[in-house]
C-alpha cells in the first residue's frame, strides 16, 4: 500500500526528513523495478527506474558541499548509482539494480541512524542551555 504525504505535511518536514523520504522512495522504486522485471513488465520497470534515477539526481542536487570530503564522496556515489541504473534500465539487469539497492540501503540506514542520534541529543543540548542560563541568572 502506497502512502502519500500531503503538501502541508511535506512543508513541515525538515530537510533531513525530506532526504530520508527520498531515500525511502528510491528504495521502493528499485524494489518495484526488480519485481516488474521479474514479471516481464518492462514498461513499468522503466518507469520505476526512471523515478529512482531522478531521485538520485535530486539527492545529489541537495548536497551541502561545505560539509567537506564526505559530500564529495556522496556526490560520486549518487552519480555512480544513477549511471548504473541507466545501464540497468537499458539491459533490464536485476543484478545492477540490486547493487544500487544495497549501496542505497547502507546510506539510508546511516542517514536514519544519524537523524535518530541527533534527535536524541537535542533534549540534552536544550537542558545544557537551560542550566547555563540558570547558572548565570541573577536571583532577587
Amino acid at each position: 500500500m502506497t502512502q502519500f504525504i500531503t503538501s502541508e505535511a511535506l512543508h513541515k518536514k525538515t530537510s533531513q526528513e525530506i532526504t530520508a523520504l527520498l531515500y525511502e522512495a528510491c528504495v521502493t522504486n528499485l524494489e518495484s523495478a526488480i519485481k516488474t522485471i521479474d514479471e516481464k513488465d518492462y514498461i513499468q520497470a522503466n518507469e520505476n527506474l526512471k523515478k529512482a534515477t531522478d531521485i538520485l539526481h535530486r539527492l545529489g542536487a541537495g548536497i551541502n558541499y561545505e560539509a567537506g570530503i564526505v559530500a564529495d564522496q556522496l556526490d560520486t556515489l549518487y552519480n555512480y548509482m544513477a549511471d548504473k541504473l541507466v545501464e540497468a534500465n537499458y539491459n533490464k539487469d536485476v543484478t545492477s539494480i540490486n547493487e544500487v539497492l544495497n549501496i542505497l540501503t547502507e546510506i539510508m540506514n546511516a542517514w536514519n541512524l544519524a537523524m535518530k542520534k541527533n534527535a536524541d541529543a537535542q533534549p540534552k543540548i536544550i537542558r545544557q542551555k537551560a542550566n547555563a542560563y540558570e547558572q548565570t541568572a541573577i536571583y532577587e
